[in-house]
């Protein structure tokens, strides 16, 4: 299992220049099976890529009280990567302060604020984030019904004021195949604390597609095609 997600990465990284000789690229990590399973397969993936990389973890605290520090060191530091916890009080802000009825949106800035922050200051030229082909498709249907914008994100994407690369080494891995790779590995993911896991717009859309799935089994990667033919956001064909 392992391997197929090594060879789609590797295919990704390949086709969109992920990575070059010399980076260090911090891994946003959590304690979720997609950010499990990235760390493991770059680290793995370093050994034989052509380019020489130099790989950090960080977690973004987000400051709710369950938040489970012990396990999320235990495994990292069984990975042997370097590790960093970042304590940020984005969870009072997004539900005390702010109260936001909607709050994922405002909590994904704010948590993508602090890594970049975080990988600048630990040297870090890229940041490798765990998003999946699912995730593409997800979010290209949500921009799409609840913004009226045809977008998604880019496997690749420089933030010239943090002077920082994004990549997106897992773009063509498929959530079930992530799943089904985790618990080959006998991986124990660590449930989310957040109030709101489970019940957002993300989650509605994702019983959307099931459900029209069940009419066309090739939904996902007819609607992934079209993505990268229509050359959104930079992804080219």
């Amino acid at each position: 299992m392992l391997q197929k997600i090594l060879s789609r990465m590797r295919r990704a990284i390949e086709d969109y220049n992920m990575v070059s000789n010399g980076d260090k690229i911090a891994i946003g990590v959590s304690g979720g099976k997609d950010s499990q399973l990235l760390a493991i397969a770059l680290k793995e993936l370093a050994r034989f890529l052509p380019e020489r990389l130099e790989l950090v973890a960080i977690t973004i605290d987000l400051g709710f009280e369950d938040f489970n520090r012990d396990r999320l060191l235990k495994f990292y530091d069984k990975l042997k990567i370097d590790y960093h916890i970042e304590k940020t009080n984005i969870a009072q802000v997004v539900f005390d302060v702010k109260n936001e009825a909607n709050p994922c949106s405002l909590c994904s800035n704010m948590k993508r604020g602090a890594i970049h922050n975080a990988a600048r200051r630990l040297g870090c030229n890229k940041v490798a984030f765990a998003h999946h082909k699912d995730d593409v498709i997800e979010t290209f249907l949500m921009s799409l019904i609840y913004e009226g914008s045809i977008r998604t994100f880019a496997p690749v994407t420089y933030l010239d004021r943090k002077d920082i690369t994004l990549i997106r080494p897992m773009i063509y891995c498929e959530e079930s195949l992530i799943r089904s790779t985790v618990e080959s590995l006998d991986l124990s993911p660590i449930p989310s604390t957040c109030p709101v896991d489970g019940n957002t717009k993300r989650q509605l859309i994702k019983n959307l597609i099931s459900g029209l799935a069940e009419e066309n089994k090739h939904i996902k990667s007819n609607i992934f095609g079209a993505i990268k033919r229509g050359d959104l956001n930079g992804w080219g064909s």
